[in-house]
């Protein structure tokens, strides 16, 4: 038996080259499949702002594509590794293959390596295409997909407390006292948690203290009475340093820029479990296209002859998916706290390395 791990170079570049063409043609086809339905969904509120047309289309799904590729290339590698080793065993390639003393390992050496740099490019994709579509995206529909505020820094669903009372805004841009929040809701509750008073606004910006809201509508829910205001200064309590260290969306910032904004808020003695889970996960994340290799390789091996070839593509496929639910679920439980976060990002990971190769030994090996 040949020990080298790539025992041929021919081989190697073959399965390697046919593997990527796969991928990638996998890739494209879910994307333009999902971008399609999507793009149906979201097109009757882009165009119920005044104004806009093919043009701001177009710019949803230049912001939209990064997002989906990001999101489906680990099914995009698994579907093309059942495919390729399905094709591969149908056409009697693996059996020359171990006929000429290549292991199971040896057959998908090729396809981990390949799919070891699809993974680093899906990191080095992500990290400065995706952080940035995502946040442009999230800025964009935050306004209703109208036009959005040239500041330094955009945030985002804002949501703060000032003791009982609530402020909520649809987006927030600039930094500091420069501050300047849109959709603007306020709530006064009273001892008990009821809502005695709401507020409407446009705008808001940092009163110094408190944040005056420009031109709101103030709802009283006791006289059940609605009144115009031209203006009113709500939570002062609430400072643009408490404000900074809120609304982070950890898809939308980079390994750095998370980094960052973990320290800021562990500094001020504020939970960041769910940030710690989603900077473990932008590792492990694009890492799992390397998974998926060994979990479709149950396609690869066993007589295409004797019919089972579909209920084995059938088994790596379920692998597969299983991952994905299994990775969701722990990351989810790393957000509320019941994992820690290196656990809920890289537990998945390791389990199914684990069941992978157990499958691979037991039945080829």
């Amino acid at each position: 038996m040949n020990l080298e791990f790539f025992p041929s170079r021919t081989l190697t570049l073959y399965l390697a080259r046919v593997f990527i063409i796969r991928i990638v043609a996998v890739l494209f086809m879910l994307v333009l499949v999902l971008q399609m339905l999507d793009l149906l969904g979201e097109s009757g509120d882009i165009l119920a702002y005044k104004g806009n047309g093919q043009a701001q289309l177009l710019h949803y799904v230049a912001l939209r594509i990064p997002q989906l590729v990001a999101r489906f290339l680990p099914y995009s590698v698994l579907l093309a590794t059942i495919i390729t080793l399905a094709t591969l065993n149908q056409n009697s390639e693996v059996i020359s293959m171990k006929a000429a003393g290549l292991s199971a390992h040896q057959v998908l050496a090729p396809l981990i390596a390949a799919a070891l740099v699809v993974a680093g490019v899906s990191f080095v994709f992500n990290e400065r295409v995706v952080t940035r579509a995502t946040g442009a995206l999230n800025a964009w529909q935050a306004v209703d997909y109208g036009p959005i505020p040239q500041t330094a820094t955009s945030r985002t669903n804002v949501y703060l407390a000032d003791g009982r009372d609530i402020l909520m805004a649809g987006a927030l841009t600039g930094s500091g006292d420069a501050m300047v929040m849109t959709q603007v809701t306020y709530y006064r509750r009273d001892a008990n948690g009821m809502i005695v008073e709401q507020m409407r606004g446009p705008r808001a910006t940092y009163a110094n203290p408190g944040w005056r809201i420009e031109k709101p509508l103030r709802f009283d829910a006791m006289a059940v009475q609605s009144t115009r205001l031209e203006q009113a200064v709500v939570a002062r309590g609430i400072s643009p340093a408490q404000v900074a260290m809120t609304g982070v969306d950890p898809d939308s910032e980079g390994l750095l820029a998370l980094s960052s904004s973990i320290q800021s808020r562990a500094l001020a003695g504020r939970r960041t479990t769910d940030l710690d889970a989603a900077w473990w996960h932008k590792i492990s994340g694009p890492l799992s296209a390397a998974l998926m290799p060994l979990l479709g390789a149950v396609a690869a091996f066993g007589l295409a002859r004797s019919g089972q070839l579909l209920i084995r593509a059938v088994i790596g496929m379920a692998l597969g998916f299983a991952y994905f639910v299994f990775d969701n679920a722990a990351l989810a439980m790393g957000n509320f706290g019941g994992y820690p976060p290196f656990i809920a990002a890289w537990a998945p990971f390791l389990l199914f390395l684990l069941i992978g190769e157990t499958v691979l030994i037991r039945t080829e090996e």
